[in-house]
């Protein structure tokens, strides 16, 4: 965010031409956000943790906006862990109830998805989802079930390590399908069984963490193990906006010119 406000139609020219010139050089195909920070926000601001996270939901949408119009091809986010079940129980329920709120909202406001032609996946345990969380995951999903332009993933409930080992047992499984000597299971195998490549997802190029906070809190930890950039924001996620990622995409697109060379 800028430190000085400025009139809404100004930033508005503003952001545009920023991004016109952005997409004249290389875009990631896939970029990953921690979107750290949000009870830290409420808290500063004198807030119930609630509101941050509802925060935290608008912030959501104004970089998938932006990630859209730079022609990004798919946008996973951290939207929940498996080990946020350990928070209070006022927290998890105000955090259920925000996201069947806003999936239900989605199911029937879906304008930003269809403009975009992006499709939801919401990739993780889901079976742990309360069930009308499950129902509201379900008709979000099939609303933009036909949309191929982008993806949308919200990792929810989600760790990496979780997602590894559904894999490996995934592949183990087709592997005895296969009814022949061979059992080998290849890092191949495992890569073609993660949540996110079934979900259509192309390789990881960047993971943001926001609220500085340098830990990727076993999120996507098989997906960026080789070519991802990983960046860190100091600012808190409902604050995140396109002067914070403008530099984490110069940086991506200087170092893809210098390997380009």
């Amino acid at each position: 965010m800028l430190p000085w406000p400025i009139p809404v139609w100004v930033a508005a020219k503003t952001q545009t031409a920023l991004l016109r010139v952005l997409s004249a050089g290389p875009i990631p195909k896939h970029v990953a956000f921690v979107m750290d920070g949000n009870r830290r926000y409420a808290r500063m601001h004198h807030q119930e943790v609630q509101q941050g996270h509802a925060e935290g939901y608008v912030a959501l949408r104004r970089v998938l906006e932006i990630c859209m119009r730079l022609g990004v091809q798919c946008v996973s986010v951290y939207s929940f862990s498996i080990e946020n079940f350990k928070r209070s129980p006022k927290e998890v329920q105000a955090l259920m109830d925000l996201a069947e709120e806003k999936l239900l909202e989605l199911s029937e406001h879906g304008d930003l998805l269809e403009e975009y032609g992006v499709r939801l996946n919401v990739i993780g345990k889901k079976d742990l989802l309360p069930e009308r969380v499950l129902v509201a995951v379900q008709k979000a999903e099939q609303l933009t079930r036909n949309n191929n332009r982008a993806i949308l993933n919200l990792c929810m409930p989600y760790t990496s390590r979780d997602e590894m080992a559904t894999a490996v047992q995934s592949a183990v499984q087709h592997a005895l399908e296969k009814d022949d000597d061979d059992l080998e299971i290849t890092e191949k195998d495992i890569d073609e069984n993660l949540m996110t490549s079934l979900a259509g997802s192309p390789p990881l190029d960047i993971l943001v963490r926001t609220s500085g906070v340098k830990r990727l809190s076993d999120f996507l930890l098989w997906q960026c193990s080789e070519n991802t950039q990983i960046q860190f924001s100091s600012a808190y996620w409902p604050d995140f906006g396109l002067w914070d990622l403008l530099p984490i995409l110069l940086d991506y697109q200087r170092k893809a010119w210098s390997e380009a060379q």
